[in-house]
């Protein structure tokens, strides 16, 4: 089994092109004004046209509007609306049904009733992404998640795992959880909201060779 790679917080077209080449399966933009990631929706509209085909667009929103949702996704048509805030099953819910796009939401996994209430989410969400609890943003702080809370969960809908993950302990969080997708952001960035060229590298080269390990040929 491939795991999907989502590199977030993406600003600049060769970030975008970093990310494709090396084989990220998505690219996360972020539309939040308090993070050092944030672009605006016309910013997000020319990341997104240079996003090839082969790779999913997410577009990470907190707490917006319906307005502002509405908006977001005329303007830059992403592949999915991931949601990073408080919102509610039933909002998720409404966007599924009314929107030409995935939806995504992230929880912070705080103790083992985060995998409980995330059953509020079936039906509602076409993935989960378990990050790391809140802190001064949303997500994007570089703490590692609890990553032992995931280890043989069943899991009802897709999911992925968040929350200081980086080239050196992607592997290690691979193995303990299973995780089908890894979403990385701080972890691949010299400073708040630049990303390393390298880094981004090293991080798709350490999933493949967890892959390569776990599914030898």
């Amino acid at each position: 089994m491939t795991t999907l790679i989502k590199i977030c917080g993406l600003s600049t077209e060769a970030a975008i092109d970093t990310a494709a080449r090396e084989g990220a399966s998505h690219i996360g933009l972020v539309h939040f004004e308090k993070s050092p990631r944030h672009v605006t929706l016309e910013q997000a509209a020319e990341l997104r046209r240079r996003a090839p085909s082969h790779v999913q667009v997410v577009l990470l929103l907190v707490n917006a509007s319906p307005e502002l949702t509405q908006r977001a996704q005329r303007t830059v048509r992403p592949d999915v609306i991931q949601f990073h805030g408080s919102e509610k099953p039933e909002w998720l819910g409404i966007v599924k049904q009314h929107m030409p796009v995935e939806v995504w939401k992230a929880l912070g996994l705080r103790s083992a009733e985060t995998l409980v209430n995330a059953r509020r989410f079936d039906g509602q969400a076409d993935r989960l992404l378990f990050d790391s609890p809140a802190q001064a943003l949303p997500g994007g702080n570089g703490t590692v998640a609890n990553w032992t809370l995931l280890k043989g969960h069943q899991h009802a809908l897709p999911w992925g795992l968040a929350g200081g993950l980086d080239p050196d302990n992607v592997g290690f969080a691979l193995a303990a959880t299973r995780a089908p997708l890894v979403d990385v952001s701080s972890g691949v960035e010299s400073e708040p909201g630049v990303k390393d060229m390298d880094k981004i590298a090293r991080f798709c080269q350490a999933v493949r060779d967890h892959d390569q390990h776990r599914n030898p040929a």
